[in-house]
C-alpha cells in the first residue's frame, strides 16, 4: 500500500504527491472521508485520481491511501435483483446506513455477507478442473441457476468440495494446484477495465429475438451483437430499451441508467419488480441486474458504471447464459469522460471530447459477443450490448454518435418527427440499418419461413417508393399520381400504420412473434398484389383503397397468438372476395 497528500483538488479530479509505490488504475481513498476514487494518470510520485464522490470540503495536505488493487467487482451469488450505484455499492444497504441522503465515503460490501446460499456440488474430489469449469451451483432465484465456476487463472485436482449453506465468503472447494492449495469460495473478484478470458468467439449467426416488429423484421441484431440508439430528447430511447430489456430473448439483463435524470431510473425501479416476465412467469426483476448512476451523482461516477455493468454482463456470459446488457446513456459516459480530460489539460479533440474516444468507446463494444466459454464442457454464452445515444438536439454528427456509428453494427435512428406524430417505435426506417441481415438470413429463412427476406426487402421498397413519392405529392398533390403510384401509397401507409406501429402498452401489442409478423406481412402485400391486379383488369383505386378489410388487417396485431392463424385465413378469403368486387362493380 502507498500512501501520500493532497496537492490540488480540481472538482473529481485530485492530485496527490508521495505516490511513487502506487499503479495506474489503483483504487485509492481520499482525505478523512475515505471518498473512492481511481488512480487514471501517474507522473514520477504525483497521481491523478478521479474520485467517485463528492469532493467538496476536501484540500490539500489531507491523506491519501492507495489500497494496491485496482477497481473490481464482486461476483457472485446476489447480484440478481440487486439494485448498484456505478461503484457497485448496493443501494438497499446503504440506505440503511444513511437513510435517503447518501452521505460520502459509505462503505458496504457489493454482495451481502451474512446471506447463506444453498450449494449443490457437480463435480466430485480427486477430479482434474481448470478455469472456468463449474464445481457447483447455486438456486440464486426460481429463474437464476448460478453456475459457480474455478477463476480463470486456476488449475488443477479438487482436494475438497462441500454441500450445504454458505455465505459467498466462505470456502466451498479447495484445488490442489501447483503453487499450493488454493480455496473456492461462491464469489471471485475481477477489475472492470480488463475484459474476462473466453475460449474463442463465435460468429454471430443467430438474431436477437425482441418481438418489436420493425427491429426483428427490418433492423435485426445478432445475438451478441452490438446496437446504437441515437436519438434527441423525448423520441423514446428509454422506452425502446425497457421494451428490450422485458421482451428480448436473453436469459439475464443488465441494466445500466449512466448519468440519466432520476425519475427515469425511478420509473425502471419501480415498474420492473411488477412486470411478469413473459418467458418465466415470474418478475422479471428475477433475471435482472441494475445499475442506477443519475444525472445528480458525481459525473466520474459515470465512467465506472459503464465497466462495472459490463463486467458482471460477461461473468453470467462464461456461465453459458444470454445476456443482453443496456447502456443508458453512452452520452452521459462521454460527458465524463470529457470532463476528466478537461482537468487534466489534455489536448482537446473535436467539441472538447478527448482524441481517445473512440478507442474508449471501441474497448467497451467490443467486449460484446457469442463465444465458447472457458471450461471443459464447451458452454455457449453470449453477450448483446445496446447503448443509447443522446446526441444534443438530435444531431447525430456530433463525435459521440459518428464515434459509436463506426463501431456498432446496428443503427436504430429515432426520429423526433415520427415521435411528434405518437409513431412509436419512433425508429426511422429510411436512415436506420442493420448490417447483421447477410449473416442472418440462413436463420430466418431456415426457423421462420423461406421468403422472410423477400418479403422484408418488399416491405423496405415499398417503404422507399413512398417516400420518393411524397416529394411528388408536395408538389403537384396526389392526384397527378397514377393509380399504381397512389396503391403503393397505400400499401406503405398500411406497413407504416398497421406493421411498424407499436403500442409498448398494448396487453398483446407489446410483443409479436415471429409467426405473426410474418403473417402482417404476407396480409399486406397480398392487399397491394391483389390491387395491383385489380387495377389491370379495370378496377378502381378508390374502391381498392377503402375496402373494408383494410380495417381488418389493421386490427390483425390486436390478435391472440393463439388465434392467428383462424384469423389470417379469414381476412385472406375476404381481402379475395372483396378485391374481386372491385372489378365487378367496374364492368358493371
Amino acid at each position: 500500500m502507498s500512501s501520500g497528500t493532497i496537492l490540488k483538488v480540481s472538482g473529481p479530479l485530485v492530485v496527490a504527491e508521495g505516490m511513487r509505490d502506487a499503479n495506474m488504475f489503483d483504487i485509492v481513498r481520499v482525505s478523512s472521508h475515505r471518498l473512492i476514487g481511481e488512480i487514471i494518470e501517474m507522473r514520477g510520485d504525483k497521481a491523478s485520481i478521479q474520485v467517485y464522490e463528492e469532493t467538496s470540503g476536501i484540500g490539500p495536505g489531507e491523506p491519501v491511501e492507495s489500497t494496491g488493487k485496482p477497481m473490481s467487482v464482486e461476483l457472485g451469488p446476489g447480484l440478481i435483483g440487486s439494485i448498484f450505484d456505478g461503484i457497485q455499492r448496493p443501494l438497499d444497504d446503504i440506505i440503511k446506513i444513511t437513510g435517503n441522503n447518501l452521505t460520502r465515503g459509505v462503505e458496504a460490501p457489493s454482495l451481502k455477507r451474512d446471506r447463506k446460499w444453498s450449494f449443490e456440488p457437480v463435480v466430485a474430489p480427486g477430479a482434474q478442473v481448470k478455469g472456468g469449469d463449474v464445481i457447483g451451483t447455486v438456486q440464486e432465484t426460481d429463474v437464476v441457476l448460478h453456475r459457480i465456476m474455478v477463476p480463470p487463472n486456476i488449475s488443477g485436482k479438487i482436494r475438497r468440495i462441500e454441500k450445504g449453506e454458505f455465505t459467498v465468503t466462505d470456502t466451498v472447494a479447495v484445488v490442489e494446484t501447483d503453487k499450493g492449495d488454493v480455496p473456492i469460495t461462491l464469489m471471485q473478484k475481477w477489475p472492470v477495465r480488463k475484459g474476462r478470458p473466453f475460449a474463442r468467439k463465435l460468429p454471430p449467426v443467430m438474431p436477437l429475438i425482441t418481438g418489436q416488429r420493425v427491429i426483428d423484421c427490418l433492423f435485426p441484431i445478432a445475438k451478441g451483437g452490438v446496437a446504437a440508439i441515437p436519438g434527441p430528447f423525448g423520441s423514446g430511447k428509454t422506452v425502446t430499451q425497457h421494451q428490450l430489456a422485458k421482451w428480448a430473448e436473453v436469459d439475464i439483463v443488465v441494466y445500466i441508467g449512466c448519468g440519466e435524470r432520476g425519475n427515469e431510473m425511478t420509473d425502471v425501479l419501480n415498474e420492473f419488480p411488477e412486470l411478469i416476465d413473459p418467458h418465466t412467469g415470474k418478475s422479471l426483476m428475477e433475471r435482472t441486474v441494475l445499475i442506477a448512476n443519475t444525472s445528480d451523482m458525481p459525473v466520474a461516477a459515470r465512467e465506472a458504471s459503464i465497466y462495472t455493468g459490463i463486467t458482471i454482463a460477461e461473468y453470467f456470459r462464461d456461465m453459458g447464459y444470454s445476456v443482453a446488457l443496456m447502456a443508458d446513456s453512452t452520452s452521459r459516459w462521454a460527458e465524463a469522460l470529457r470532463e476528466m480530460s478537461g482537468r487534466l489539460e489534455e489536448m482537446p479533440g473535436e467539441e472538447g471530447y478527448p482524441a481517445y474516444l473512440a478507442s474508449r468507446l471501441a474497448q467497451f463494444y467490443e467486449r460484446a459477443g457469442r463465444v465458447v466459454a472457458l471450461g471443459s464442457d464447451g458452454r455457449e454464452g453470449a453477450l448483446s450490448i445496446i447503448g443509447a445515444v443522446s446526441p444534443p438536439g438530435g444531431d447525430i454528427s456530433e463525435p459521440v454518435s459518428q464515434a459509436t456509428l463506426r463501431i456498432v453494427k446496428v443503427f436504430w435512428g429515432l426520429d423526433a418527427n415520427l415521435a411528434y406524430k405518437r409513431h412509436f417505435p419512433a425508429i426511422n426506417w429510411l436512415t436506420s440499418y442493420s448490417l447483421y441481415l447477410d449473416t442472418l438470413n440462413n436463420w430466418y429463412e431456415k426457423n421462420v419461413s423461406p421468403d422472410w427476406m423477400r418479403l422484408r426487402g418488399r416491405i423496405m421498397g415499398l417503404l422507399h417508393d413512398e417516400s420518393e413519392l411524397e416529394e411528388i405529392v408536395k408538389l403537384v398533390g396526389i392526384d397527378a399520381l397514377s393509380a399504381g403510384d397512389r396503391l403503393k401509397m397505400e400499401a406503405a401507409r398500411s406497413i407504416r400504420e398497421d406493421f411498424l406501429h407499436q403500442m409498448a402498452f398494448h396487453e398483446i401489442d407489446t410483443y409479436t412473434s415471429l409467426k405473426k409478423q410474418l403473417l402482417i406481412m404476407r396480409l399486406i402485400l397480398a392487399f397491394y398484389d391483389l390491387g395491383v391486379e385489380a387495377l389491370n383488369n379495370g378496377g378502381s383505386i378508390e374502391a381498392i383503397s377503402t375496402l373494408e378489410v383494410r380495417e381488418q388487417i389493421g386490427r390483425f396485431k390486436y390478435v391472440k397468438e393463439a388465434d392467428v392463424d383462424r384469423e389470417f385465413d379469414k381476412i385472406m378469403k375476404q381481402l379475395h372476395q372483396q378485391m374481386q368486387e372491385t372489378i365487378v362493380m367496374e364492368e358493371m
